[in-house]
């Protein structure tokens, strides 16, 4: 098309603008329009930018300080565990079981540094942690006075005593950090779980009942002492539950979890699982007094009922250690406990 005739663009070469009436010309500037013209930022713009740069810069970069804190922490177990397998199992496969151990012990050392360096209790079940004094209570009466529940290799004639101890001043030392110091922060509110007809805080009774009478019915008969035998059984049932009231705390503070926190869940899980894959091999050795093997499968469908329960805190505990974020579960019934 023609650049002359009655409609040309102006600013182009001074050309008119109509039927040779009055021209109209391009302002002068950096440049006219089409051929270079310099557009100047806002006053500021580049300071906001740079600002703003800087910002997601240090969001980056707390990211991957986070990440790897996660990656020492779990690398620094996970090594400490390969000494003490090489130093005290003799490549046993009970060693399963002192590993297990090590990585409860280790959730409650997480659980610790939380409370105690942040001084705050937000986030953590009481009712969870009563549960686990129970739990490794009971273990050490049993295992304190007989062998018939330890490890066979030399982890068990005084490393896993030591590791169950150290369990239990661990979970009772946060009991008191979040009862005691920290209460004000204790969201009692929310740890409500089983609270029907019971008084505050007693809603764990509604587990613990159920299971005791479990325990005195059912039970193996490996220490051939009656109180040692129901003592072990019983925290070993017990222990499938005692998570039920932190998972349902979790998904009661609007599914946002710290990632301490969720790294102490985790490794409590971790070492539920590793116990399930000992006694997947050994599960037949619990029998009665009489022979029966029902005690050896309640023990392993109460491990294998755990890990189902814990399967979605799993994945998205996978997710928000992979972005180093905070984990955050489904708002209703993702972990099948509300």
């Amino acid at each position: 098309m023609s650049t002359q005739g009655p409609y040309t663009r102006p600013g182009f070469g001074g050309q008119e603008y109509g039927s040779g009436q009055a021209t109209y010309s391009a302002p002068e500037g950096s440049g006219s329009y089409g051929s270079g013209y310099a557009y100047a930022a806002p006053s500021g713009y580049s300071d906001w930018r740079e600002e703003n740069d800087d910002k997601s810069k240090g969001k980056r970069s707390l990211a991957v300080e986070a990440l790897n804190q996660n990656v020492l922490m779990w690398a620094g177990f996970f090594s400490g565990s390969v000494l003490v397998y090489y130093i005290f199992s003799g490549k046993d496969f009970s060693f399963l079981m002192t590993y297990g151990a090590m990585a409860r012990m280790f959730g409650f050392g997480i659980l610790l540094v939380k409370t105690f360096k942040t001084r705050k209790a937000t986030g953590i079940s009481l009712k969870s942690l009563q549960l686990y004094a129970i739990v490794f209570f009971c273990r050490l009466t049993s295992i304190m006075r007989h062998e018939g529940y330890l490890p066979y290799d030399k982890s068990g004639d005084w490393l896993y005593h030591i590791i169950e101890v150290l369990s239990l001043v661990f979970t009772i030392a946060a009991l008191y950090g979040c009862s005691v110091l920290f209460r004000d922060s204790y969201q009692a509110d929310l740890d409500k779980f089983g609270e029907f007809n019971v008084p505050p805080g007693y809603g764990s009774v509604y587990l613990v009942v159920p299971i005791l009478l479990l325990a005195i019915l059912v039970h193996p008969n490996l220490n051939n002492d009656w109180l040692s035998d129901v003592a072990w059984v019983f925290a070993a049932y017990l222990e499938t539950v005692a998570l039920i009231p932190q998972l349902y705390l979790f998904q009661k503070i609007s599914g946002v979890v710290e990632l301490l926190t969720a790294h102490y869940v985790a490794a409590l899980g971790l070492g539920r699982l590793t116990e399930l894959f000992f006694w997947l091999y050994s599960y037949k050795e619990l029998v009665t007094a009489s022979g029966s093997k029902i005690p050896g499968y309640l023990s392993l469908f109460s491990q294998l009922l755990q890990m189902v329960l814990m399967v979605d805190f799993f994945w998205y505990y996978y997710i928000a250690v992979k972005n180093a974020t905070p984990l955050v579960l489904p708002s209703h019934g993702g972990l099948g406990i509300v």
